[in-house]
């Protein structure tokens, strides 16, 4: 007998173990750091679709394990609208310093918001064929860099610039959350996991200009820098320990060993305990190279297009209210930054408690569908669902929100004009927060379902378009404001969402039959 056939029933008898092991001890588990074996023979020219087999878990991970990894990435995606928002109420004392004006001074805000789109574009398509983790060292060394660099600068040139390096250091980190849930959970279940994904995105402007106000009042706004570096320091610090390497194009459902570098410190200590305990190592995936373009070409594509086009209007409306409030309670009411600080909170709470409503409908939803289209839902199982609209199942969520979401900004825009009632501003707000949120959160959801291969690219693709647009809203907010008036301005909002909320409409009834007539395939 030669060498080949040898080998041939070498790697017959690992398969058959592995799959009579996965029979008696299940697919999930609590350690973070579970022993990977050679469970799965995988070629060169597998993807990650070919690499998870029917009968095995989507993800070796137990719901407590993912739900604990998805609010630390969470968490680390506070900190790019965290580093926008604390900076608006220093605005003031940032150009009083530096000796320029305070229209300058909001340049730095355009740029940031321009890098923040345009740089998870290289940053996601590079995880996505690399993985999260090396995505993160690279994130995480930039950013921190940058903000010791601004705390210590004293140059207008130097703040334009390492701003918008800033801003390539944090804003990828929306992306690479949004797409290890991806990774972690599959369709079925997304949608509250993607309220978890999105808590830090939505805390960052409530929490932002609270720390903001009282940091730059009691110890000046290089203190800012500071505690940015100190905060995202310690939250690098605990994705280095504790968060796994989850991208399925690396380590399929996590049960492929990932690279000794591009493991986390428990799970390399455990490798180490374990190197010699039999088992040869895996042929690596044959991987593409990363293309920063990749999330162009989504936006080109006909549905994620509109999808895409669409959530940047919600989201260009919402940020207009969300930078102009501050300058509002000041000239309207005459608040101090703190007590400004603290109307934001509405918008917060109204935001988290979209994971215990929104995505518990979103996900109830889905289930729905499948089990009209006759399909049994199995938890933590990824299940051919080619006959499955899914986005009429995400849809008829998102769409109710987008009316209620134009209904709250119309009326509190008149509230604002009108000085009628501070406490009818603050219960507008959370209203705004909560159907904007969950509307935009069913969008997102619905944009990683049909890109299902390069969530991360995704994601990126949204977050570029969304914050390119949201620059421009920036931009001609406050002019709009004092020509029209603010009244005027949530009718221009609303309408702007009403008008062309007929483009979800046609995504709901016809994107489904386009993506089977190109061939594609729903996975759940």
């Amino acid at each position: 007998m030669d060498n080949t056939t040898i080998e041939k029933d070498e790697k017959s008898d690992q398969v058959q173990a592995c799959q009579d092991q996965d029979s008696t001890k299940g697919p999930q588990t609590d350690d973070l750091t579970r022993p990977v074996t050679n469970e799965i023979l995988q070629s060169e020219k597998s993807t990650s679709r070919d690499i998870q087999r029917a009968d095995e878990p989507y993800s070796i991970y137990s719901q407590k394990t993912k739900t604990f990894l998805i609010i630390s990435v969470s968490f680390m995606g506070i900190i790019s609208p965290l580093s926008s928002a604390v900076y608006l109420p220093a605005v003031p004392q940032i150009a009083h310093d530096l000796n320029v004006s305070p229209s300058l001074i909001n340049l730095t805000i355009t740029t940031y918001m321009i890098f923040q789109g345009i740089a998870p574009s290289f940053i996601g398509t590079f995880s996505d064929t690399y993985g999260r983790r090396p995505a993160y060292v690279i994130c995480g060394i930039i950013y921190l860099a940058a903000n010791i660099a601004l705390a210590l600068n004293s140059t207008y040139a130097g703040l334009l610039v390492l701003r918008c390096i800033q801003s390539c250091g944090s804003s990828a980190t929306i992306a690479l959350g949004s797409a290890t849930v991806a990774d972690l959970v599959t369709r079925a279940e997304r949608g509250k996991f993607i309220g978890y994904a999105g808590m830090g995105v939505t805390l960052g402007p409530a929490i932002g200009p609270v720390a903001g106000g009282l940091i730059t009042e009691n110890l000046g706004w290089r203190a800012l820098f500071w505690f940015l570096t100190i905060l995202s320091g310690v939250l690098f610090l605990l994705i280095f320990v504790f968060l796994p390497e989850t991208c399925r194009s690396v380590v399929g459902n996590g049960s492929i060993p990932a690279p000794w570098w591009n493991m986390s410190l428990l799970a390399y200590i455990q490798h180490r305990r374990n190197r010699f305990g039999g088992g040869s190592e895996k042929p690596a995936a044959k991987k593409k190279r990363p293309n920063p373009f990749a999330a162009l070409k989504i936006l080109l594509h006909r549905e994620s297009g509109i999808v895409l086009g669409f959530g940047s209007l919600m989201y260009a409306g919402y940020f207009s209210i969300l930078t102009t409030l501050s300058n509002e309670l000041s000239v309207r009411f005459g608040f101090s930054p703190v007590i400004i600080g603290l109307c934001y909170l509405p918008i917060g709470v109204g935001s988290i408690t979209t994971r215990w409503t929104v995505g518990y409908l979103i996900d109830r939803n889905f289930k729905r569908h499948a089990a009209k289209a006759g399909y049994e839902f199995t938890a933590n199982r990824q299940q051919d669902m080619s006959k499955l609209n899914v986005e009429r199942a995400r849809l008829e969520v998102s769409l109710p929100l987008i009316y209620l979401s134009s209904g709250i900004a119309l009326a509190y825009g008149w509230i604002m004009e009108s000085k009628s009632s501070l406490a009818g501003i603050e219960v507008a707000l959370f209203f705004i927060g909560m159907f904007f949120t969950g509307a935009l959160n069913g969008l997102n959801v619905l944009v990683v379902d049909i890109n299902t291969d390069t969530p991360a690219t995704a994601v990126a693709a949204n977050n570029l378009f969304r914050c390119l647009i949201g620059a421009g809203a920036v931009a001609i907010a406050t002019p709009m404001i004092n020509r029209i008036g603010m009244g005027w301005m949530g009718v221009f909002i609303a309408g702007l969402w009403v008008v062309f909320s007929p483009c979800i409409w046609l995504i709901m009834l016809y994107g489904h039959s386009w993506r089977l007539k190109k061939g594609d395939k729903e996975i759940c």
